[in-house]
């Protein structure tokens, strides 16, 4: 397989994981991840984001419970007992440094990081709802630190099948195996003018 081919396969198959193996992974292979998301573009170049690596087990419980996961199948969606993550990155944003576009610079290197750790195996979740007033005194972040997200991570214990719809939201069968819907791409991609579908 060649390198474009390897880099296409890791992107399309990544699904949000929220079912974990209790598995250490190497803290080498979690740093090289980060560096890939230092590595992402960045608006004006200003690199305003940093992160947290939370993988001390009692430090991992206490995170858990302030996080809300999988809004759409709660609590059915929540990682199950003995399947929690293995630990967190927590992304920061420097607040000193904060601009209009320092949103983008966050999806950028989370992207980076969440498709590093799939071509290694490890499942992630990108997670917006955060308790932050609790998780900030917890990991003793400095006020001047802007709490953007939290990315649970671990090798998955659970296999999501991604299918091909209009409908937004994802659902599990009977079997309990989560279905992710993505819009088509016929209706998305515009050629050229808006109403003119056809290639060119």
């Amino acid at each position: 397989m060649s390198l474009s081919e390897e880099l296409i396969k890791i992107i399309k198959t990544r699904r949000t994981i929220r079912q974990f193996r209790a598995e250490a992974i190497d803290q080498s292979v979690l740093i090289e991840c980060i560096d890939c998301a230092r590595v992402a573009p960045s608006a004006r170049n200003l690199q305003p984001l940093e992160y947290c690596l939370v993988t001390e087990p009692d430090l991992v419980a206490e995170i858990f419970p302030l996080l809300k996961w999988a809004g759409y199948i709660a609590p059915d969606g929540n990682p199950r007992d003995g399947q929690h993550p293995i630990g967190y990155l927590v992304v920061l944003v420097n607040k000193d440094l904060m601009q209009s576009r320092h949103a983008n610079d966050a999806g950028a290197a989370i992207e980076n990081f969440i498709l590093a750790a799939w071509a290694h195996g490890i499942g992630t979740c990108w997670i917006a709802s955060v308790e932050r007033l609790k998780l900030r005194p917890l990991l003793e972040i400095p006020e001047k630190y802007e709490i953007d997200s939290v990315i649970a991570f671990g090798f998955p214990a659970e296999s999501p099948v991604l299918e091909t719809a209009s409908e937004i939201r994802y659902w599990k069968d009977a079997e309990k195996v989560l279905h992710v819907p993505k819009k088509p791409m016929n209706t998305i991609l515009h050629f050229n003018h808006w109403n003119r579908p056809e290639r060119s």
